[in-house]
This record gives C-alpha cells, structure tokens and sequence, in this order.
C-alpha cells in the first residue's frame, strides 16, 4: 500500500531559458508544400498469401491487366493466391523534378494475408487534380510476417502494409519556384503572434529596410527588394538563414494509455497543495466442498455441497509522506514524485487535478 503523499509547492522566480532558431526551421515558403497522390496497383509475386477468388477486385483486376498484353481470360477463371490488390500512396515534395525519385506506400484493399516478398506493378499516382505526377514501381519491404501451419499462425507487425523506397518516380514537375515573384509569403510551422513579430523585425533588421510585415499569426508577408527580383532563391536562401528566438507555448502532453508525459522546462505552478492518497478495497473468494461423513441413504437429504466463502478488506493510507517544499515548474514537480517512487499514471492524475485547480499555467494535451 502506498502511503500518502503531501506537496507544498512554492513560487519561486526563476529565468526564463530562451535560444535562437533559425528561420527555415520556423517557418516555410508558401510555396514549398507537400502534394498527396494516390493511385491503385497489382502486387505479384506473392507465395500463396495474396487475395483469394473472393475478392471479385482483384479477379477483375489482373483479368484486365492481361487483357493489356494480348492475353484474354475471364475473371471467373482466375483463381491466384500470388497476386494482391493494393492501394498506392506518396508524397510529391515541393520543387520536385521529373526524374525524381519519391517512397511510395502500399496497402492491401483485399483480403490478402501478407504482400512479403512481393512486386509492385507499375501504377500511375494521381494528384487531386486527377493528373498522373508518379509512376511507382518495385519490390516492397515488408516491415513484419505471418506464416500459417495447419492450424498455427505467426504474425509479426502488419504484414499488409509495406513500403517501395525510391519506387516513385517523377513524370510531371510541379512547378519552377519562386524566380519572379515581388511578394513572398513566410507560413510558420506553429502560429503564433509573437513569434511571426520578431521574424518580421529580424527581417527589417537585416535589410534595413521595411520589407517584412506580419499577416497574421500563422504569416508573414516579405516584400522581395528589386535587387533580388530575378534572383529569389539567393534572396529566400539569405533569410532563411537569419536567428530568431521563438516563442514557446507552455503545453503539458498527457497520453493516458501509454503513461507518458511531456512537459516543457519553463511550464510554470502557483502555490498549490496536493495530497494523494489510495484506498484499496480487495475482495476474497474461496471456495471449498463439503463432504459429510454419514452414510447417504435412498431417503436420506444428506448430500455434497460446495460453498464459496468471501472476505472484504479495507485498507487505508496510514502516515504520509512529505516531500520537500519549493518547486515552481513542472519538471521540479516531475523529479520530486520520481524521488517519491510515484508511478507515472499517479503523476499524470496529479498534474489534471493541478490544471483543475487553476495553479498550472499551460494548455494541458490529453491524448
């Protein structure tokens, strides 16, 4: 039984730990955006774990796939385990070339057992527009198994999902990049205010000139000097450069499933007191048979009888235990009830009853 637990948490003022990031690791041109695509294949090769004759999909499928090569057979007399249907996924990154090689991602849409050991066909991914960007093709990696043995199965991970890297390959460029434009558009990673202001003032700062101003929380605006107009890239390169010391949003992370908790350095606590106690309610069953030791006669009502005798127990924290007084951040708090042999899920209950009582300044995250 774990005794129970008193903290006096005191304020005390300590300074704030700040460091200097640079800007590309804030903030993103507008243009440099990630494209999804998505497109559908055939998985070959497969040793009898592949989609099996009742997935009308996948007979269809490899029924028109031969219909392609001069090769003409009805979907009813296609009957392969070696084959899967599958669903293609990647990203096209910004300023992306043809030639390009990008990861593609593939997954089962059948009822294939596992795609170890299998081969990509070549499938075109389509944009959102619905133009074909990349022709993926390959050998998949297979990040787990599963082996089936009159009765038996072993299966590691998922083995329906797997990977082809550098199986994409670029067809169609996106777009040339930023070569010609007068205004440039900085999107941050996290919005925030203060943040996008001293990009905004390093900025004009460093070009001594207004050039920079703030849209909003999650923009800024550059205006390109005409100097830079017809080369932008030598311009974007110089800012991105530039140190800028971001704001930080105090967030405390909670993952109630796993027991996790996240916090950072400078999360701050008010003067509270906490008290964690456990009352344990166990409960005992026994069950026992009773035999009696007269003889049972034809009219006799003497007969075994099995009972189950039940005991309940309370027991309560007894003396508490105090720990030193003192700490104004989260990660003090964390290392005290470490100290306290505290188990992480009491922890995490202490930090929500801490939030509830208006003594913890940040946002807490409960995943």
């Amino acid at each position: 039984m774990r005794a129970a637990l008193v903290l006096s948490l005191a304020l005390v003022a300590l300074p704030a730990q700040s460091q200097s990031v640079r800007l590309k690791d804030l903030a993103r041109v507008g243009a440099q955006r990630e494209n999804a695509l998505v497109g559908y294949g055939v998985v070959t090769g497969l040793s009898g774990s592949g989609d099996s004759s009742r997935s009308k999909a996948t007979r269809v499928t490899l029924s028109n796939l031969l219909n392609r090569f001069d090769l003409s057979i009805a979907s009813d007399d296609i009957a392969s385990r070696n084959v899967a249907v599958v669903m293609v996924t990647a990203s096209l990154p910004a300023y992306a070339r043809p030639g390009d090689h990008v990861d593609v991602s593939v997954g089962s849409v059948g009822d294939a057992r596992s795609l170890e050991g299998g081969t990509l066909l070549m499938a075109p991914l389509k944009g959102a527009d619905g133009r074909v960007y990349v022709l993926a093709q390959g050998a998949l990696t297979v990040g787990g198994f599963r082996h089936d043995a009159q009765g038996n199965q072993v299966q590691k991970n998922h083995p329906t999902a797997g990977l082809v890297s550098g199986g994409g390959t670029v067809e169609v460029a996106l777009q040339d990049g930023p070569d010609v434009q007068p205004l440039l558009s900085l999107v941050l990673n996290q919005a925030d205010f203060g943040t996008a202001g001293r990009m905004a003032d390093r900025i004009n700062e460093s070009f001594g000139a207004d050039l920079a101003e703030v849209r909003d929380a999650g923009a800024v605006e550059v205006q390109v000097p005409l100097a830079y107009r017809t080369k932008v890239a030598h311009f974007v390169r110089q800012i991105e450069g530039l140190a800028v010391e971001p704001d930080h949003h105090a967030r405390v992370v909670i993952n109630e499933r796993t027991g996790t908790l996240v916090a950072g350095g400078d999360v701050r606590i008010s003067p509270v007191a906490v008290v964690v106690g456990e009352t344990r309610v166990t409960v005992t069953a026994e069950t026992a048979v009773s035999q009696p030791m007269l003889l049972r006669s034809p009219s006799s009502s003497v007969r075994t009888e099995v009972f189950t005798n039940s005991q309940l127990r309370v027991q309560e924290p007894v003396m508490p235990k105090f720990v030193p007084a003192g700490p104004t951040r989260v990660t003090d708090l964390v290392q005290l009830l470490a100290k306290a042999k505290t188990p992480p899920r009491d922890m995490i209950s202490i930090l929500q009853a801490i939030k509830a009582a208006g003594a913890l300044h940040a946002e807490l995250i409960v995943q």
